[in-house]
């Protein structure tokens, strides 16, 4: 059988000649890089299994010198056959734990090592920053989804069932889905783009480890008298064009009701109306409510209201100095 040869000095960046303490110290700092509690990079863990492999091989005496024996003129990625004499290795290696490996849910090493070494005890330990080998235990990943709430439960909050397919790594490396139902309370005055987290309710974790946690990111639903602006709320309120210009109190409707409002004089198309505290409330953050006057021209007038607004045309026009024919 060929496999692909593994340059493990060349893994650990070290010199053939390194010592045992230049490994260690090697090994750490390589650890610490790509270890997957902390680099969430996809190759992160394919590069934290080839270190630990060189690891193990170069830290133990025996496994070293016998890796040694190949030669130094080989070089990573070369097809490799194993020389006569080393079939009878596994057994050597026997069930002393000194070939101890094991990484999200996989016991194996590379087809090099175990051409060499035998195959890897799977699930039993591994090496951590420290270089001290300890059972492995991992946090579940972490979940996350939309949830889709109404303005009324981004408001005074609830409580809201839910259904959701959780992945769950297996000790086999693969994935399965499995669905369950929880309880998502949300609080009052969430705001679009939030998280509510779930603490423990994401993907378990493998040999013992704690459960990942579970996201909602909020969406808030469509409403159709409010548009939601972070905080801050916004209702558009019909006035009619005598309103516009003479004034008037009008009701404008709020979460909670109706509130009255003042509008003065000469109000114009588009003008906001700010209703404080109005708005989406949670904790020290206080959202207003904006009310947007739009200005609504009557297609049905009557002779006697057209005669009206033709007389104010006049008046008007004589009074800007600028000449208009009314028809």
């Amino acid at each position: 059988m060929s496999v692909k040869f593994e340059d493990y000095y060349q893994v650990l960046g070290v010199q053939r000649d390194a010592t045992p303490k230049e490994i260690q110290a090697a090994f750490r700092k390589l650890a610490r890089k790509y270890h997957p509690d902390v680099n969430k990079d996809p190759e992160a863990e394919k590069n934290f299994k080839k270190i630990n492999e060189a690891y193990e091989v170069l830290k133990d005496e025996e496994k070293r010198k016998r890796y040694d024996q190949l030669g130094a003129n080989w070089k990573a990625g070369q097809d490799f056959t194993a020389p006569s004499g080393w079939e009878n290795m596994q057994d050597h290696f026997g069930q002393d734990g000194s070939r101890e490996f094991h990484f999200s849910g996989s016991g194996d090493f590379s087809d090099f090592f175990e051409m060499l070494f035998g195959r890897a005890a799977p699930g039993r330990g591994f090496y951590d920053y420290a270089g001290e080998k300890r059972n492995w235990s991992r946090k579940g990943q972490d979940q996350e989804s939309e949830l889709t709430v109404s303005l009324e439960e981004a408001y005074f909050g609830g409580t809201r069932t839910v259904g959701l397919h959780i992945l769950e790594e297996q000790p086999d490396g693969t994935v399965a889905t499995n669905r369950k139902e929880i309880q998502v309370k949300i609080p009052p005055g969430i705001k679009e783009g939030s998280r509510i987290r779930l603490k423990g309710q994401g993907s378990p974790g493998l040999n013992g480890g704690p459960a990942g946690d579970l996201f909602f990111r909020i969406k808030i639903a469509p409403h159709d008298k409010f548009t939601v602006e972070g905080f801050d709320l916004k209702t558009n309120i019909e006035i009619s064009p005598w309103e516009a210009i003479l004034g008037a109190k009008i009701k404008v409707p709020t979460m909670e009701g109706w509130a009255a409002i003042n509008i003065p004089p000469g109000t114009q198309n588009g003008q906001r109306f700010r209703l404080r505290g109005k708005g989406l409330v949670q904790g020290t953050e206080k959202g207003d409510l904006y009310a947007v006057a739009k200005v609504i021209i009557p297609r049905d007038l009557s002779q006697e209201e057209k005669g009206l607004v033709e007389q104010l045309a006049k008046k008007a026009s004589a009074r800007s100095g600028r000449e208009q024919e009314v028809s």
